[in-house]
Parts: C-alpha cells; structure tokens; sequence
C-alpha cells in the first residue's frame, strides 16, 4: 500500500513559499497557456460538433440551377423524373432563401413548406404536428424571436417583397431547432408565402431534395442526375461535409499558429528549468543531504513540488477555459472559426465534453514539467553533500 506523506507534502509547499514569486511567476505563465490550448480546443470542438449535426440534418442529395456559375430557380416538372431513377424514394422541390433584417444586421433563413406533403427534415415533421401554418402566420426559431422582439417586432413581422411592398405574418409558434444555428436563424412558413416573399411561380423551385434508399447508391443516383441534367449543380451530404471541412482546416491555420507559438512558450520555460537550479536551491539540496536525507527523498519531494504547480495550474487553466468558452461564449476568440461577418446570426457554443481533448493538454504540460523539475534535482542530488554545499 502507498502511504501520502504528509510531511513530505507540507516540506515541499513551504518550499514554493519560500521563493514565491518565482512559483506565482511560473504557475501564471502555466496556467495562461493551458487556459489558451484548451480554449481553443473547446471552440474547435463546438463549432465542429454544431456543423456536423447541422450538415448530417441535410437532404441526401440537392440538385441545383446553375446559370454562370450561380444558382438560380430550378422547373419543378423534373421532378418526375428524378423519382423515376431506381433507389430514389422522394424528390421534394424546396422553396427558401435569406431575407436580410437590416435592423439587426443579419440574415433569416426562410423556408417554405406544404403541411400536405412530405417534408425533407424529420424535425418539420414534427413542427406541422404541433403547429398550425395558418394563412398569414410563421414558426419561428428561439434565437430570431428574442432578436424580433429586441427591435420590437412580438407578435408579427413584416417582410419587404421585391416590388416594394410589405408582406405582413404573425408569430404562431416558437420552436427550438435541431442546432444553435437552426434555432437562431430558421423561419418555417407556407410555400406559397415563401413564393410570395421571394416572387417565385409556382412551377419553379429553390432546388430540389432527392431522398435514397440505400446510402450506397448515392454516387451513383447523382452521377445520373448529372447526366440528365447538365446544367445542374448536384451536391451530395458528404460534398458538403467535405466543403465544411475545408473551410474549417482554413480556419484551423490560424489555431496551428497560436498552438505552435504556446507550446514554444511552454518548452522555453522547461529549458530554462531543466538548464540547472539556482545556488540556493542546490545549497538546500545539499543540507537536506547533509542531514540524512536519500536521493529518492530528495526526488519524491521534488516530484511533490512539480506536481503542486503542473496540476494546480492545469486545473485552474482548465476551470478558466470553461468559464470563457462555455459561460461567457469566448468573446474574441471564437472569431477565429466563425469569422467577423456581421451578417450572420449569433449562436451559443454547444458543450462538448472531449476527455480526449483535456488528455493531450494534461500529458503535453504536466508530465513534462515534472520531469524538467526533477532532472536537474537529481543531477545535483547524486553529488557529495560538502561539495554540493561549498
């Protein structure tokens, strides 16, 4: 059975307090740069965890107009078409876009649907269940209520159509979406209001959301889509993975930047103590020798000490970069990832519990220090006690 030395632990905190500015020296630079790694961690984490239940929430397959390399109205009646293709089980002409709020300066995701027809997400399913789509009425995500009714707009909002005029809906519901991003961006209302916001004929379609069977065959089905319709743009759920994924890694660069430069920091200060210890340090090694102490004594209190600062400045550097991440929503620093766009909506950091995540931080910094605390004792420990004290 190990036994906790209490002595030994008591020995090696007045020993920290003894050169006090030194150990608060050293356990603020610590706990500044494993606050400043596990930050960045954790908004990497959320916003990671955000797209991918946001893309993995997406139709399978979405086909698009292309004219000059941008996207325009696609005709419904191809839609007939694209069922016939064997695997695919549906094919949903959508009707959606963003409306710009210039009092707030954002952009509202609209999104048009039939309560009569099949919906492309399980989640408006359930929305047209517990909400009615009256004539003149619209479900709003959480997040655009409290912004509606910042720039008071409580029971109904009135929309700017394109020839001018004002396109008054009431506020029927509010609903909590799948996503942050969902809740804080989505208004759900009728397809012919949408049509009517976005001066949109009914034969015509934002784009069109294809349903497949067997996961497998997804390639395949939008290869032929490809064929039949040239001039369509087809995107496929793992292209938009793919694409989110790129412009995370982009963003990603900056972060390599700032986790180079913490860890050089970091490895400055460990050479700086692994380099060798201070004549009064090594004089009170000497004197604990002189008076019986063993070189294992003289290293389990050195281990002591080094732990005492490495796990007290890993915790609290910890505790900071929850507080910052999760509680006040990393002002600044988020805006590696997300970028300055003002027309974006804001959203809540998720919490993502990454144990994985906290276990690099602990074992690039903890471990570490401890070994660059206990090297340079050792060196001076295996000396004589008179030429260790002379």
């Amino acid at each position: 059975m190990l036994k906790i030395n209490l002595h030994l632990i008591e020995y090696a905190i007045n020993s920290l307090l003894r050169s006090k500015t030194k150990s608060i020296f050293i356990t603020t630079i610590f706990t500044l740069l494993v606050f400043l790694l596990t930050s960045i961690f954790f908004i990497s984490n959320s916003i990671k965890y955000e797209l991918n239940s946001t893309v993995d929430s997406l139709p399978q397959i979405i086909v698009q107009n292309i004219k000059g390399g941008k996207s325009y109205d696609i005709k419904t009646n191809i839609v007939d078409d694209i069922i016939n293709i064997p695997g695919v089980s549906d094919a949903i002409p959508r009707v959606w876009g963003y409306y710009f709020f210039e009092n707030a300066g954002v952009n509202f995701s609209l999104v048009g649907i039939n309560s009569y027809e099949t919906q492309y997400k399980n989640s408006f399913n359930e929305l047209i269940e517990n909400y009615d789509l009256e004539e003149d009425s619209m479900i709003v995500g959480s997040g655009v209520k409290k912004l509606l009714e910042q720039n008071y707009y409580k029971n109904y909002f009135n929309f700017i159509k394109p020839d001018g005029d004002f396109k008054k809906l009431n506020i029927g519901g509010t609903f909590n979406g799948d996503t942050q991003l969902e809740s804080n961006d989505l208004i759900i209302m009728s397809i012919e209001n949408a049509r009517e916001i976005f001066d949109m004929s009914k034969s015509k379609a934002t784009d069109i959301s294809v349903k497949v069977d067997n996961p497998i065959e997804i390639p395949m089905i939008s290869s032929k889509i490809k064929s039949m319709y040239p001039n369509t743009r087809v995107i496929t759920n793992s292209d938009l993975k793919v694409s989110y994924q790129n412009i995370f890694d982009y963003k990603s660069g900056i972060f390599l930047a700032l986790f180079a430069i913490c860890l050089f920091t970091f490895f400055i200060i460990i050479y700086d103590k692994s380099s060798g210890l201070s004549s009064e340090e090594k004089k009170e090694i000497g004197i604990l020798k002189a008076i019986g102490w063993t070189v294992d004594d003289v290293l389990k209190e050195k281990f002591v000490e080094g732990a005492i600062v490495s796990i007290f400045a890993y915790l609290l550097g910890v505790i900071f970069a929850f507080i910052f991440v999760y509680i006040l929503q990393a002002p600044i620093l988020r805006n590696i990832f997300e970028g300055y766009s003002i027309l974006r909506t804001t959203f809540e950091l998720p919490f993502v519990l990454d144990l994985q995540t906290l276990s690099l931080v602990f074992f690039l910094s903890v471990p570490v220090y401890i070994a660059a605390t206990i090297i340079p004792s050792w060196r001076t420990a295996t000396l004589d006690a008179d030429e260790v004290i002379r």
